[in-house]
């Protein structure tokens, strides 16, 4: 596959091999959220052999480098790549296919992991005016990690941040750097129904939890229809229904669990809201009680003007302006690196990641791949973001 020009100049045969090397082998080794260590100690070492010195682990599995600027006062800007697999069985037949059962980068974390070093490589080489704080996050997947990184402290001082997820939707080349919502909210919600049993053939002797659990999830499917304004996207969906033991007996407990998806922060409390003050009006009118937890998960990425513009002027000067293209659609799915963007100013971008002619594959799938080329692309697009945000900061101070 031809990269761009200006992505082909800056891998030399050397570089380019060591970082496939290294993206093979992250991707042989997965390890699970917070089970990162042979993965952060290959990191480490990647970031030392090409040149970067000011490298330490945090948040047990994570890791943080840093790459001087310029100007050592100047603005620091950082830069994420994730690094946790997850628990899949891979189906790709990759000659470099996960030697691990039941675990796969599935999601393109181990091309995230090996941009983020070469980038790292890349700001060694043409530093931005600032300092760089490379950031290799654990636990993307459970939603823990970037609030792991947060609270070791590594990103104080920072005044913005860039990441970005590989697309097989997009071929390699392509950038989407889009201004508003990327990724929704990712909350859960366990409901315990809690009744009286007794034998299946009298059912008027039990409080039935399935009953009441049948009408809930029912009930539930209203929020968005009904409630919600229809201009406002939302998803309220129950991924487990569990109840019973045997076919002539009634339960005394019944469970279901789900999960809310939104974009802003009025309808996500709209919507969890709902879900405990439904689910436990209808429990109640059947006589069995609603044990209702709500867990709030990663907030919404919504991309803001100002870093958004960065990253686009940094996006064509990599891949030209023709190939920022827009998502074209509202992505439902959850990103921990919202967490980052509720206290510091910055922007998420989709790598394109799919080879000429090759098939759209979902991520989170047995058989999905990224294209090694989306390593080239995502990383010299990444390092340029953080020149073009170093710069826009330091002239405006």
């Amino acid at each position: 596959m031809t990269l761009p020009a200006s992505v082909e100049r800056q891998f030399p045969g050397v570089l380019s091999s060591r970082l496939i090397d290294l993206r093979r082998a992250i991707h042989q080794h997965p390890e699970l959220a917070f089970h990162e260590s042979e993965t952060a100690n290959r990191l480490v070492a990647a970031l030392r052999e090409l040149g970067v010195d000011d490298v330490r682990i945090v948040a047990n599995t994570g890791v943080v480098a840093r790459v001087p600027g310029r100007n050592r006062a100047a603005p620091v800007v950082a830069l994420r790549g994730d690094i946790d697999a997850l628990p899949i069985e891979e189906a790709t037949g990759l000659p470099f296919a996960s030697r691990v059962p039941g675990v796969m980068h599935a999601c393109g974390h181990d091309v995230h992991a090996t941009w983020a070093v070469a980038a790292a490589a890349l700001l060694a080489q043409a530093p931005a005016a600032g300092d760089v704080v490379i950031v290799l996050q654990p636990a993307e997947e459970t939603g823990k990690g970037a609030l792991a990184i947060l609270e070791s402290g590594a990103l104080e001082g920072v005044s913005a941040i860039f990441g970005g997820h590989v697309d097989r939707r997009f071929p390699v080349g392509q950038v989407v750097a889009d201004e508003g919502p990327l990724a929704a909210s990712a909350d859960t919600f366990e409901i315990e129904l809690v009744g009286a049993g007794a034998h299946g053939a009298r059912p008027h002797e039990a409080r039935d939890p399935i009953v009441a659990l049948a009408s809930i999830v029912t009930g539930l499917q209203t929020i968005v229809a009904r409630r919600l304004n229809p201009a406002t996207p939302g998803v309220v969906t129950v991924g487990i229904v569990r109840a019973g033991s045997a076919p002539n007996v009634i339960p005394e407990r019944a469970y279901l669990s789900g999960t809310v998806r939104a974009v802003e922060p009025t309808s996500r409390d709209l919507m969890l809201d709902e879900v405990k003050s439904i689910s436990e009006a209808v429990a109640s009118g059947m006589g069995v009680e609603a044990r209702v937890t709500l867990d709030r998960g990663t907030p919404p990425i919504v991309n803001p003007r100002g870093a958004t513009s960065w990253a686009r002027t940094a996006a064509a000067a990599i891949v030209g302006a023709e190939n920022i293209v827009p998502l074209g659609f509202l992505n439902l799915a959850g990103e921990d690196f919202a967490h980052y963007m509720e206290r510091i100013p910055g922007c998420f971008l989709r790598i394109g990641a799919r080879e000429a002619n090759g098939p759209v594959i979902p991520a989170h799938a047995p058989k999905f791949y990224a294209a090694e080329e989306s390593i080239f692309v995502g990383a010299s697009v990444l390092a340029e973001c953080a020149r073009v945000a170093s710069q826009a900061l330091s002239v405006s101070e």
